[in-house]
């Protein structure tokens, strides 16, 4: 069993961060990850790290949220900025995994992005409304994350040198597409929902670059009623979710895919600061991580190997001692698993 984290941290100092994943995740059980600091703004939230990697597309930033602006090759301002900022960032994460003496390569290292449906919910095309609206757009967005993710990946790898890299695509937005829940832009209607065989390509584009590059295709969702069979079959190799909001159908497709030899990431420790009488334990997070085993039916010594135990979500909102509490209480009870 490893523990990692699902990537957003509090903060504004990126160096100081990047310490502090390295500082609780970098050896066995541990897996860091590359570190977001949403704080920062546009240019640094998971929509802003997503377009930075884009290959042949542009985008601005509006006051209604980041669009695209075509493939002149004349990217807006910000967006230049969430490129340099990644790369900047990059250089930290180079520069401390190499020197901080934290970090085990054999123990590998994770990347997060956002995928291309919370990207097309996210982002307008250059003529208004979300990508989402138009079919080609959808299409052509992928297609350029698909591509940038490759030499994403292969900088990456370069510069870390992790001998096992995971690339966790986030979702949040998925079931959302899928069950027809997106707002226009006007906020007085919905668009239509996404045909599943549509859904299922589109998201494997991207799955099957990150595979092409020798790394593993993780996709996390913490919210409720993501189609978990559509990931798996689109090609995913890691689901990672909050435990707290699987459903019935949704434990069996995570215990289908911990019997396939794929990975599942659970989310168990709270990544909000909890009330001072109710403070988890590491105890508490192996607890049930093991239940869910034996609800399963899942042998813990046969399969405990596949499971990856995380914060529910993302710690951008918890306080800076919590962030780097729930990261040492993960690997703490990934230890005394």
């Amino acid at each position: 069993m490893r523990a990692t984290g699902i990537g957003s941290l509090p903060g504004e100092e990126y160096a100081e961060a990047t310490r502090m994943v390295l500082g609780e995740l970098g050896e066995s059980p541990g897996m860091p990850h590359l570190p977001e600091l949403p704080a920062r703004g546009a240019t640094a939230s998971m929509t802003g790290r997503a377009l930075a990697v884009l290959a042949d597309l542009d985008a601005d930033l509006q006051p209604a949220g980041w669009r695209l602006t075509g493939s002149s090759g004349a990217p807006g301002v910000d967006h230049r900025r969430a490129r340099s900022l990644l790369a900047q960032d990059l250089d930290a994460v180079e520069e401390l995994t190499h020197d901080s003496g934290r970090f085990d390569p054999a123990g590998g290292f994770k990347i997060q992005l956002a995928g291309p449906w919370t990207l097309a919910a996210t982002v307008e095309r250059p003529r208004g409304d979300k990508i989402l609206a138009d079919h080609g757009a959808r299409r052509e967005l992928a297609q350029a994350l698909a591509e940038g993710l490759r030499d994403h990946v292969r900088d990456v790898r370069r510069r870390v040198g992790a001998e096992r890299l995971v690339v966790q695509l986030d979702e949040p937005a998925l079931a959302a597409v899928h069950a027809g829940r997106v707002p226009t832009a006007s906020g007085y209607g919905r668009h239509r929902s996404v045909d599943r065989p549509e859904l299922t390509e589109t998201l494997g584009w991207v799955l099957e670059a990150i595979t092409a590059e020798d790394a593993e295709p993780w996709v996390h969702s913490c919210a409720p009623q993501t189609p978990w069979e559509l990931v798996r079959t689109a090609g995913a190799v890691g689901l990672a979710a909050d435990l707290g909001v699987l459903s019935a159908a949704d434990h069996d497709q995570f215990a289908e895919a911990i019997e396939a030899g794929q990975t599942v990431a659970l989310g168990v420790v709270p990544s909000l600061d909890p009330a001072p009488d109710a403070v988890p334990t590491d105890k508490a997070a192996v607890e049930r991580a093991l239940r869910w085993l034996d609800m399963l039916g899942l042998d813990p010594e046969e399969h405990g190997e596949r499971l990856v135990l995380t914060p529910t979500c993302g710690l951008a909102g918890a306080s800076a001692a919590w962030a780097g509490r729930a990261m040492t209480l993960t690997r703490q009870a990934a230890t005394a698993f």
